[in-house]
């Protein structure tokens, strides 16, 4: 696993051992990327299932300011927190263990872009969508790209935000919700 772009490029990041953490494969990666590529300058971003921290530290090394990682593994955090060493990010990086819900419940910043990838086999994704749309951490034109398996369905347009094309990679689909303007 590497970083695809950016200031950070080639940089080989640490990945687990063990299968409680599916990374995102380089194809889908530098596919979301290429999709954000325009939002990415001076963004905030969340990386709210951070894992390996792969996703947020991409987001870093092509220009975005910050990233706040949230993971409830300590082992995860541990690696976030590595990685970022790595590629000499830390200071533009905030890594926080706890759960998702709990974080977003409590949160009170604002992201432009809000990165989830949650383990597939689990019911995360969509409680996290509803949860974000519910509260108001994302920013006006804001985007939520959500990754997950081919058949997991997601909800429709929800008020405030426009539901996006989904693109698919192999068994891999990304869909993007934008937070319309001025709601």
């Amino acid at each position: 696993m590497r970083v695809v772009a950016g200031k950070a490029r080639g940089t080989v990041l640490k990945t687990p051992d063990g299968m409680k953490t599916r990374p995102t494969t380089d194809r889908v990666k530098e596919a979301m990327f290429s999709i954000l590529q325009f939002e990415l300058p001076g963004a905030k971003v969340l990386d709210l299932f951070g894992g390996t921290g792969q996703l947020g530290i991409e987001a870093l090394s092509r220009d975005a300011s910050s990233a706040v990682f949230v993971d409830a593994r300590e082992e995860a955090c541990r690696l976030i927190r590595e990685n970022l060493r790595r590629v000499h990010m830390e200071q533009q990086a905030q890594v926080v263990r706890c759960d998702y819900l709990e974080y977003l419940n409590r949160c009170r910043e604002q992201f432009q872009i809000i990165l989830l990838d949650p383990p597939y086999w689990e019911i995360y994704l969509e409680t996290a969508l509803n949860c974000i749309m519910e509260i108001d951490i994302l920013q006006s034109g804001g985007i939520i790209v959500a990754e997950r398996p081919l058949g997991g369905m997601l909800p429709p347009d929800h008020p405030g935000y426009v539901r996006s094309r989904d693109y698919k990679y192999g068994k891999t689909l990304l869909t993007l919700y934008r937070r319309q303007a001025g709601v």
